[in-house]
């Protein structure tokens, strides 16, 4: 697939778009899955193809469909949503290579903790005024101070996927 992203400020469409996660706990025997409801961001692609932007995510959105586990997330053990509203995603460079992968390079803050993430994307829509990317990786939550871990039930890696669906915005 050949695609040229036209140029110019893309804005996200947070109806499109969805952010969500899912982390082992319990030994590995249960999945927590999870989507945060309080999306926004956009980006801006350059003449020569590359692209930057931001993206934010409400830390007290995050939503397990369980209320006392989500009560517990936004707290202090986790995110501390109050003292760290937001969880952002700097994309310093986003390059689009062959079959629609976008290698993607930033900086995630979490819990007011800042670490460089790469990651590769897939283009899977584009045209003149839309476009959306697909991506999944994977966070080491101790990274972010995020590392409660009563008897060792909580362990390993944090995955997160997202669709963004970006519009063009017309100035």
């Amino acid at each position: 697939m050949t695609v040229a992203v036209q140029t110019g400020l893309w804005q996200l469409d947070a109806g499109a778009s969805t952010v969500a996660l899912k982390h082992k706990t319990m030994w590995n025997l249960v999945t927590v899955k999870g989507v945060f409801t309080a999306v926004t961001g956009g980006g801006e692609v350059g003449p020569d193809g590359s692209a930057t932007g931001a993206l934010t995510l409400g830390a007290a959105s995050l939503d397990t469909k369980n209320a006392k586990r989500d009560a517990h997330l936004r707290g202090p053990d986790f995110f501390d949503a109050d003292n760290h509203p937001e969880i952002t995603f700097v994309v310093r460079a986003a390059e689009l290579g062959a079959d629609a992968a976008v290698e993607v390079s930033g900086q995630l803050t979490v819990r007011g903790i800042s670490r460089p993430k790469s990651f590769t994307a897939r283009l899977t829509q584009a045209d003149a005024d839309a476009l959306t990317l697909d991506a999944e990786f994977t966070v080491d939550r101790n990274e972010f101070g995020l590392d409660l871990n009563p008897m060792g039930m909580i362990r390993g890696l944090t995955t997160v996927t997202a669709t963004l669906r970006f519009t063009r915005t017309v100035v």
